[in-house]
């Protein structure tokens, strides 16, 4: 994406453009990955803590909270993800989610909680 900065955390790969207040992401997803797989030991923390908003591209992923509801999102959705979860791509093809953020207000700012 022109204008980016790009990063490949545990196999996914993030650009970043700041847009005003906000940032505008696009994320893939790679087939078979599952964040408490590929991404809890790096994080630290048991359950993902980001909120994720924006349109899901490709792909299809779901979604487990802490208290076991799952969502399934199937390309193309809008997405609404409350901190909380874990989450892996469905299929063989990867999932590409486009995320609007306002990074650590995120939740505060969309009213993401669960």
């Amino acid at each position: 994406m022109k204008g980016a900065t790009h990063r490949e955390v545990g196999g996914v790969h993030v650009d970043v453009v700041p847009t005003g207040n906000a940032r505008v992401k696009r994320i893939v997803y790679p087939t078979g990955f599952r964040w408490s797989k590929n991404l809890k030991d790096i994080v630290g923390t048991p359950l993902c803590m980001h909120a994720h908003v924006g349109f899901l591209a490709s792909g299809q992923i779901n979604i487990q909270y802490a208290d076991g509801a799952i969502e399934e999102f199937v390309a193309p959705q809008a997405v609404a993800i409350a901190p909380g979860h874990d989450g892996w791509v469905v299929g063989n093809e990867p999932a590409v989610l486009i995320e609007f953020d306002f990074e650590g207000e995120t939740v505060e700012r969309l009213g993401l909680r669960r």
